[in-house]
């Protein structure tokens, strides 16, 4: 039995088309709409505002995250999504600088065509870029899975393709130096398997940043 995962060249870093639009929104301070293949998020950001008494923190700022599905109430999974992509703004944002406030990133699903997670977090990432709150670094999340058959690694799967997957992994990478800043799995896999997975999508990740500097230059061009 061959353990060594099975890719292709072509198959390694590929990511599906990405578009964007920004600060369509009028509410929030920053706001981004994501596309990702046919998978589209829209996240909004508000803050720094005064933190509820509650939930004040005197040497930071509360981060808070909500995220909405396409339809109906949010799910247990939906609450972990949201868990996630808190997390991961945590690690962006330089709370430091605005104790007792409250920053908060609503992310509101459109359509799921695989990645949701990867492209949630993008979104987010792109709001908070254009709200101008102070940050570490920019962060990048790429998906990929392995495929039950074939033992294939896919980089950035359709829906379509995540129905064939015994595992699925989300990374999320600064833009520095690539470092991981959190990772989400289903499945189970073996050490080569996610440090295989883990350098592929590391690369891919360099496409979503590069995005991120085009699509941020083009809109500073037209204010």
């Amino acid at each position: 039995m061959q353990n060594q995962l099975e890719t292709t060249e072509e198959e390694e870093c590929v990511l599906r088309p990405m578009n964007c639009e920004l600060n369509q929104l009028s509410r929030p301070d920053g706001s981004a709409m994501f596309m990702q293949g046919d998978t589209v998020v829209v996240a909004g950001v508000y803050g720094p505002i005064e933190a509820k008494l509650q939930k004040m923190m005197h040497d930071r700022a509360t981060v808070e995250t909500m995220f909405s599905p396409v339809k109906g109430p949010p799910c247990v999974d939906d609450r972990a999504k949201e868990t996630v992509i808190r997390e991961t703004c945590e690690a962006v944002l330089l709370t430091a600088l605005h104790p007792g406030m409250a920053i908060s990133i609503n992310v509101q699903e459109l359509q799921d065509s695989g990645g949701l997670l990867a492209c949630a977090i993008n979104a987010a990432c792109l709001a908070l870029i254009i709200s101008s709150i102070s940050m570490k670094f920019t962060v990048a999340a790429v998906s990929c899975m392995i495929d039950r058959e074939s033992g294939k690694l896919i980089v950035d799967p359709d829906s379509t393709q995540i129905q064939q997957a015994r595992v699925t992994f989300t990374y999320v990478f600064e833009g520095i130096k690539k470092d991981l800043v959190s990772c989400h799995t289903t499945g189970r896999f073996s050490e080569n398997e996610l440090m295989e997975s883990l350098e592929k999508c590391r690369a891919a990740s360099q496409n979503i940043f590069d995005f991120y500097r085009n699509i941020v230059e083009q809109y500073a061009i037209k204010l």
